[in-house]
């Protein structure tokens, strides 16, 4: 199952109180201050990891608590400091505090680490406050508080090429086709309910990452359908492969026919805003494998602006042209 939203309660540890003591040997009746500092208590860190995709292995765990610092000891011993807790999360992982809806970190790039709670300080033994004219003191500090805040996290793919378009395109059959990824294939929309993955070996020996998205539909930037779930995904691609349906809006097929339904998809698009309008596209008109279709293919570049490739993603007619122009891009 894609898991691309969690939340969690992150926990730091506390720090190791200080302690009084003196020093008991046997030729210094009159020993001095002896007590030891507190250890530091263990910090929560997150951390970009390319081995995890989703947030699939965090579903039976909410809460993560850092050990805390251990109390200081005669003979000016400090107390052992707690192990920071590190989180493993995907590559793509955006922070935010729930209470406070800010974001606190993007964790884009492998190996990126974020801290979310520090741990406490640990607190001064009474040999530290030992002066010329207070060479007996019994001060000593308790150990910093732990923190302890929830967070959102928000998984936003990073992906070189988005596959976008209605419903029933053909984005599947083409990732396919293009990939060894394997995601689900049907005759009915919406069979893909989550973003696939799958890496592209182009032209070149030049490899890219290329995102099967659910399909979109009218309203989708206001949250209809898959709605924002779909479209975070594709803020990060570097182009869009937009798939129409050559045979769109004939007797016996559902949906628009191929210039209406690229027409609804851009408006979502641009709808959404945070610059999608504005990425590179390349247009691929799907599904030769049904047969020609030269006035669709007429009426498309006399209207859109874009690198339009026919193409077939069940024959695969139109594949290699159509990895030369995303190496291109890229």
């Amino acid at each position: 199952m894609f898991q691309d939203e969690r939340s969690i309660h992150v926990v730091s540890g506390k720090g190791g109180d200080g302690i009084v003591a003196f020093r008991h040997e046997k030729f210094a009746p009159r020993g001095g201050p002896a007590g030891g500092n507190g250890g530091r208590g263990g910090s929560v860190l997150l951390r970009a990891s390319p081995q995890l995709t989703t947030f699939f292995d965090m579903e039976d765990r909410v809460e993560y608590r850092a050990p805390a610092g251990k109390p200081g000891e005669g003979s000016c011993r400090t107390g052992a400091s707690g192990s920071d807790l590190v989180i493993d999360v995907p590559v793509g992982t955006i922070v935010r505090d729930r209470d406070e809806a800010a974001v606190l970190g993007d964790l884009d790039r492998e190996g990126a680490t974020l801290q979310v709670a520090a741990g406490g300080g640990g607190g001064r033994g009474n040999a530290t406050f030992a002066t010329a004219t207070n060479q007996t003191p019994r001060e000593r500090t308790c150990g910093g508080q732990s923190e302890a805040r929830w967070l959102c996290l928000e998984l936003k793919l990073l992906a070189d090429v988005g596959l976008v378009g209605l419903p029933n395109a053909g984005k599947s059959t083409l990732l396919s086709r293009i990939s060894r990824a394997r995601p689900r294939i049907a005759d009915y929309p919406f069979t893909t309910l989550q973003p696939h993955l799958g890496i592209v070996a182009g032209e070149g020996y030049r490899s890219f990452t290329v995102a099967d998205l659910p399909g979109l539909i009218e309203g989708a930037h206001t949250g209809t359908g898959l709605g924002h779930r779909f479209l975070r995904h594709v803020e990060r691609t570097r182009v869009l492969v937009h798939i129409v349906d050559l045979h769109g809006g004939q007797a016996g097929s559902e949906g628009p026919g191929p210039l209406a339904a690229y027409r609804q998809v851009r408006a979502e698009l641009e709808a959404y805003g945070r610059g999608l309008g504005e990425r590179p596209e390349i247009v691929a008109a799907n599904k030769l494998d049904l047969g020609p279709q030269d006035e669709a293919l007429k009426e498309l570049r006399a209207e859109v602006d874009r690198e339009i490739i026919p193409l077939s993603g069940v024959s695969g007619e139109g594949l290699p042209a159509l990895l030369a122009a995303i190496v291109r891009l890229l």
